[in-house]
Protein backbone atom coordinates (compact mmCIF):
# COMPACT_ATOMS: atom_id res chain seq x y z
CA UNK A 1 0.00 0.00 0.00
CA UNK A 2 1.40 3.32 -1.00
CA UNK A 3 0.66 6.97 -0.44
CA UNK A 4 2.54 10.22 -1.03
CA UNK A 5 1.61 13.89 -1.30
CA UNK A 6 2.78 17.04 -3.07
CA UNK A 7 5.95 18.83 -2.05
CA UNK A 8 6.77 22.39 -1.10
CA UNK A 9 9.38 24.79 -2.45
CA UNK A 10 10.62 27.67 -0.30
CA UNK A 11 12.73 30.60 -1.46
CA UNK A 12 13.95 32.96 1.24
CA UNK A 13 15.45 36.30 0.30
CA UNK A 14 18.08 38.23 2.26
CA UNK A 15 16.97 40.61 4.99
CA UNK A 16 17.61 44.28 4.36
CA UNK A 17 21.16 45.31 5.18
CA UNK A 18 22.39 41.75 5.81
CA UNK A 19 25.29 40.49 3.74
CA UNK A 20 27.24 38.18 6.06
CA UNK A 21 27.19 34.53 5.01
CA UNK A 22 26.46 31.98 7.71
CA UNK A 23 28.48 28.91 8.48
CA UNK A 24 27.39 25.95 6.37
CA UNK A 25 24.88 23.75 8.24
CA UNK A 26 25.64 20.20 9.31
CA UNK A 27 23.17 18.40 7.03
CA UNK A 28 23.30 15.07 8.89
CA UNK A 29 22.61 16.86 12.18
CA UNK A 30 19.79 18.86 10.59
CA UNK A 31 18.21 15.61 9.39
CA UNK A 32 18.45 14.12 12.88
CA UNK A 33 16.87 17.27 14.27
CA UNK A 34 13.95 16.94 11.86
CA UNK A 35 13.35 13.42 13.18
CA UNK A 36 13.31 14.72 16.76
CA UNK A 37 11.12 17.70 15.91
CA UNK A 38 8.72 15.45 14.01
CA UNK A 39 8.34 13.10 16.95
CA UNK A 40 7.84 16.01 19.33
CA UNK A 41 5.12 17.37 17.04
CA UNK A 42 3.47 13.94 16.94
CA UNK A 43 3.64 13.71 20.74
CA UNK A 44 1.97 17.11 21.19
CA UNK A 45 -0.75 16.05 18.75
CA UNK A 46 -1.33 12.75 20.56
CA UNK A 47 0.30 10.50 17.95
CA UNK A 48 2.89 7.82 18.71
CA UNK A 49 6.56 8.41 17.92
CA UNK A 50 8.32 6.99 14.89
CA UNK A 51 11.70 5.28 15.04
CA UNK A 52 14.59 5.98 12.66
CA UNK A 53 14.95 3.23 10.06
CA UNK A 54 18.26 2.71 8.26
CA UNK A 55 16.65 1.62 4.99
CA UNK A 56 14.24 4.58 4.82
CA UNK A 57 17.13 6.89 5.72
CA UNK A 58 19.21 5.43 2.90
CA UNK A 59 16.32 5.87 0.46
CA UNK A 60 15.84 9.48 1.60
CA UNK A 61 19.55 10.25 1.23
CA UNK A 62 19.77 8.68 -2.20
CA UNK A 63 16.83 10.75 -3.47
CA UNK A 64 18.00 13.97 -1.81
CA UNK A 65 21.42 13.51 -3.42
CA UNK A 66 19.80 12.89 -6.79
CA UNK A 67 17.77 16.11 -6.62
CA UNK A 68 20.81 18.07 -5.42
CA UNK A 69 22.98 16.64 -8.19
CA UNK A 70 20.46 17.31 -10.97
CA UNK A 71 18.40 20.20 -9.52
CA UNK A 72 15.35 18.23 -10.61
CA UNK A 73 12.58 18.43 -8.05
CA UNK A 74 9.46 16.33 -7.48
CA UNK A 75 8.37 12.99 -6.07
CA UNK A 76 9.10 11.29 -9.39
CA UNK A 77 12.10 13.41 -10.39
CA UNK A 78 14.20 10.25 -10.79
CA UNK A 79 11.46 8.43 -12.70
CA UNK A 80 10.51 6.33 -9.67
CA UNK A 81 7.84 6.41 -7.02
CA UNK A 82 8.61 6.71 -3.29
CA UNK A 83 7.76 3.08 -2.51
CA UNK A 84 10.09 1.88 -5.27
CA UNK A 85 12.97 3.85 -3.76
CA UNK A 86 12.21 2.33 -0.35
CA UNK A 87 12.13 -1.17 -1.85
CA UNK A 88 15.49 -0.62 -3.55
CA UNK A 89 16.99 -0.17 -0.09
CA UNK A 90 15.40 -3.40 1.14
CA UNK A 91 12.40 -1.91 2.96
CA UNK A 92 9.46 -4.33 2.69
CA UNK A 93 6.52 -2.02 3.14
CA UNK A 94 2.87 -1.93 3.90
CA UNK A 95 2.77 1.87 3.79
CA UNK A 96 5.19 4.47 2.43
CA UNK A 97 4.61 8.23 2.73
CA UNK A 98 6.96 10.93 1.51
CA UNK A 99 7.45 14.65 2.11
CA UNK A 100 10.01 16.67 0.16
CA UNK A 101 11.09 20.29 0.28
CA UNK A 102 13.41 22.63 -1.63
CA UNK A 103 14.86 25.66 0.19
CA UNK A 104 17.22 28.46 -0.74
CA UNK A 105 18.58 31.47 1.14
CA UNK A 106 21.34 33.63 -0.31
CA UNK A 107 22.95 33.82 3.15
CA UNK A 108 22.44 30.18 4.02
CA UNK A 109 20.99 28.59 7.15
CA UNK A 110 22.28 27.48 10.50
CA UNK A 111 21.87 23.76 11.20
CA UNK A 112 18.89 24.18 13.51
CA UNK A 113 17.29 26.88 11.40
CA UNK A 114 17.39 24.65 8.34
CA UNK A 115 15.69 21.82 10.24
CA UNK A 116 13.05 24.12 11.70
CA UNK A 117 12.31 25.82 8.36
CA UNK A 118 11.78 22.47 6.65
CA UNK A 119 9.49 21.11 9.34
CA UNK A 120 7.54 24.34 9.73
CA UNK A 121 6.80 24.39 6.00
CA UNK A 122 5.47 20.83 6.19
CA UNK A 123 3.40 21.59 9.28
CA UNK A 124 1.69 24.50 7.51
CA UNK A 125 0.82 22.43 4.44
CA UNK A 126 -2.33 20.27 4.89
CA UNK A 127 -0.99 17.37 2.84
CA UNK A 128 2.41 17.29 4.52
CA UNK A 129 0.85 17.75 7.95
CA UNK A 130 -1.34 14.72 7.29
CA UNK A 131 1.78 12.66 6.61
CA UNK A 132 3.53 14.01 9.70
CA UNK A 133 0.61 12.94 11.90
CA UNK A 134 -0.26 9.63 10.25
CA UNK A 135 -1.09 7.16 13.03
CA UNK A 136 -0.37 4.03 11.03
CA UNK A 137 3.31 4.58 10.27
CA UNK A 138 6.04 3.46 12.66
CA UNK A 139 9.34 4.19 10.86
CA UNK A 140 11.02 7.35 9.60
CA UNK A 141 14.00 8.34 7.48
CA UNK A 142 15.19 11.89 6.74
CA UNK A 143 18.04 13.31 4.65
CA UNK A 144 19.12 16.70 3.28
CA UNK A 145 21.50 17.47 0.41
CA UNK A 146 22.69 20.73 -1.15
CA UNK A 147 23.11 21.46 -4.83
CA UNK A 148 26.57 22.70 -5.76
CA UNK A 149 25.18 24.43 -8.85
CA UNK A 150 22.19 26.29 -7.38
CA UNK A 151 22.88 26.28 -3.65
CA UNK A 152 19.41 24.86 -2.99
CA UNK A 153 18.82 22.45 -0.13
CA UNK A 154 16.70 19.39 -0.88
CA UNK A 155 15.05 17.61 2.05
CA UNK A 156 13.39 14.20 1.93
CA UNK A 157 11.32 12.65 4.71
CA UNK A 158 9.97 9.12 4.39
CA UNK A 159 7.52 7.39 6.70
CA UNK A 160 6.80 3.69 6.61
CA UNK A 161 4.98 0.78 8.12
CA UNK A 162 6.82 -2.48 7.37
CA UNK A 163 5.12 -5.55 5.99
CA UNK A 164 5.96 -7.34 9.23
CA UNK A 165 3.54 -5.04 11.08
CA UNK A 166 0.50 -5.81 8.94
CA UNK A 167 -2.77 -6.55 10.74
CA UNK A 168 -3.83 -10.20 10.48
CA UNK A 169 -7.15 -11.59 11.69
CA UNK A 170 -9.52 -14.50 11.02
CA UNK A 171 -13.23 -14.61 10.25
CA UNK A 172 -14.78 -18.00 11.06
CA UNK A 173 -18.29 -19.10 10.14
CA UNK A 174 -19.39 -21.89 12.49
CA UNK A 175 -23.03 -21.65 11.43
CA UNK A 176 -24.78 -23.88 8.91
CA UNK A 177 -25.50 -21.05 6.46
CA UNK A 178 -23.39 -18.75 4.31
CA UNK A 179 -22.83 -15.32 5.84
CA UNK A 180 -22.36 -11.99 4.07
CA UNK A 181 -19.91 -9.44 5.40
CA UNK A 182 -17.97 -6.38 4.25
CA UNK A 183 -14.36 -5.43 4.78
CA UNK A 184 -13.77 -1.75 4.11
CA UNK A 185 -16.77 -1.70 1.77
CA UNK A 186 -15.85 -4.85 -0.17
CA UNK A 187 -18.63 -7.48 -0.04
CA UNK A 188 -17.60 -11.04 0.78
CA UNK A 189 -19.40 -14.35 1.33
CA UNK A 190 -18.18 -16.89 3.85
CA UNK A 191 -19.53 -20.44 3.35
CA UNK A 192 -20.70 -22.47 6.36
CA UNK A 193 -17.81 -23.96 8.34
CA UNK A 194 -15.24 -21.85 6.49
CA UNK A 195 -12.38 -19.70 7.80
CA UNK A 196 -10.86 -16.75 5.97
CA UNK A 197 -7.60 -15.06 6.97
CA UNK A 198 -7.25 -11.35 6.22
CA UNK A 199 -4.04 -9.34 6.17
CA UNK A 200 -4.39 -5.56 6.15
CA UNK A 201 -1.78 -2.81 6.09
CA UNK A 202 -4.19 -0.24 7.51
CA UNK A 203 -6.91 -0.27 10.13
CA UNK A 204 -10.07 -1.83 8.70
CA UNK A 205 -13.80 -2.02 9.37
CA UNK A 206 -15.49 -5.43 9.42
CA UNK A 207 -19.28 -5.36 9.02
CA UNK A 208 -21.35 -8.56 9.31
CA UNK A 209 -24.83 -8.53 7.80
CA UNK A 210 -27.37 -10.70 9.60
CA UNK A 211 -30.45 -12.41 8.11
CA UNK A 212 -33.75 -10.57 8.46
CA UNK A 213 -34.08 -7.02 9.76
CA UNK A 214 -31.45 -7.26 12.48
CA UNK A 215 -28.94 -4.38 12.35
CA UNK A 216 -25.45 -5.20 11.08
CA UNK A 217 -22.51 -5.54 13.46
CA UNK A 218 -19.35 -3.53 12.80
CA UNK A 219 -15.95 -3.92 14.47
CA UNK A 220 -12.42 -2.68 13.84
CA UNK A 221 -10.34 -5.87 13.68
CA UNK A 222 -7.38 -6.19 16.00
CA UNK A 223 -4.15 -7.89 15.02
CA UNK A 224 -4.27 -11.62 15.82
CA UNK A 225 -8.01 -11.56 16.53
CA UNK A 226 -10.48 -14.32 15.64
CA UNK A 227 -14.05 -13.29 14.80
CA UNK A 228 -16.44 -16.21 15.00
CA UNK A 229 -19.89 -16.06 13.45
CA UNK A 230 -22.12 -18.53 15.25
CA UNK A 231 -25.79 -19.33 15.52
CA UNK A 232 -27.49 -19.54 18.90
CA UNK A 233 -31.06 -20.77 18.44
CA UNK A 234 -32.65 -18.56 15.81
CA UNK A 235 -30.13 -15.75 16.27
CA UNK A 236 -26.63 -15.18 14.92
CA UNK A 237 -23.87 -13.44 16.80
CA UNK A 238 -20.28 -12.34 16.32
CA UNK A 239 -17.90 -13.62 18.98
CA UNK A 240 -14.30 -12.48 19.37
Amino acid sequence: MLAWLMSQAIAVGPAAGQTTLRKAPDLAEAARSIVSLTNEFRRVEGVGATRPDAQLTAASLSFANFMARTDRYGHEADGKQPAARAEEQGYRYCIVLENIASLYHSEGFSTQELAERVLQGWKLSPGHRKNLLNREVSDIGVAIAQSVASGKYYAVQMFGRPHSKRIEFRVVNTSAAAVEYELDGKSLTLPPGATRIHQQCRAARLTVHWPGDRPSTTVEPANGARYEIERAGTQYRLKS
